[in-house]
């Protein structure tokens, strides 16, 4: 718990959204920065399966993930994310912070706060059954005005 002491936990303003596609939902995310935007599309991912507002930072749990690409980097990102939630004790985070980011070799360490889900006490919204490349882009350039990032789930 000394970790937990340490850290604003103080949630920032949401920058995401869902848009409608076919059978699945289309994660749209972004931020100041591509780590907010990452972070950003985890939240996004969470607040789809339930209402963040119920949930208590009780626990903190350290996530890793390697890619080839960016692309790839982000679905193993939120697939280690989404195995923490689909596997017990079923950890649905209320905030995601990423402690590194490595653009270059491909690899994000991050560390995830919230707590064991519970039904009756956390909302269940749609099940998120799996990450997909379909459609997946990550918006990073200079002439952007923000890093955004599309992602589709299947539900």
């Amino acid at each position: 718990m000394d970790e937990l002491a340490s850290v604003d936990l103080e949630i920032p303003l949401a920058k995401y959204e869902y848009l409608d596609h076919t059978a699945d939902v289309q994660l749209h995310a972004w931020g100041d920065t591509m780590d907010e935007a990452f972070e950003q599309c985890a939240m996004a991912m969470f607040g789809y399966m339930t209402d963040l507002e119920r949930v208590q930072v009780t626990q903190v749990h350290h996530i890793e993930a390697e890619g080839d690409d960016m692309e790839s980097l982000l679905f193993h990102f939120l697939d280690e994310l989404l195995f923490m939630f689909s596997a017990e004790p079923y950890i649905v985070a209320k905030k995601v912070k990423i402690t590194e980011f490595d653009r270059e070799g491909f690899k994000i360490k991050a560390t995830a706060y919230g707590e064991e889900f519970t039904i009756g006490k956390h909302t269940q919204g749609a099940e998120v059954k799996a990450i997909t490349y379909s459609a997946m882009q990550i918006n990073d350039r200079p002439r952007v005005e923000r890093p955004e990032i599309f992602v589709i789930v299947d539900i």
